[in-house]
């Protein structure tokens, strides 16, 4: 029987939280455009607000959430 790794990362984290717990999220962020993540680690923006801004669509959004997760969970 295989485990599966329970999702760790959702849009409604802040960048902080998300990179303090998982730096390796940063490379997928970055393959998203989100190359700024320092000033948006300033503002505690969720990952959610910060894609949005970079004009990241609700699809692109959850994509880059999925690839975190698979990128965690292959750690």
């Amino acid at each position: 029987m295989s485990k599966e790794k329970v999702v760790k990362v959702n849009k409604e984290m802040s960048f902080g939280e998300l990179l303090q717990s998982y730096p390796q999220a940063g490379m997928v962020l970055m393959r998203y455009g989100l190359h700024c993540i320092g000033c948006h680690i300033a503002v505690m923006e969720t990952i959610e607000q910060g894609a949005r801004a970079h004009g990241l669509t609700d699809d692109e959004i959850d994509g880059m959430i999925e690839e975190i997760n698979k990128e965690i969970a292959s750690q």
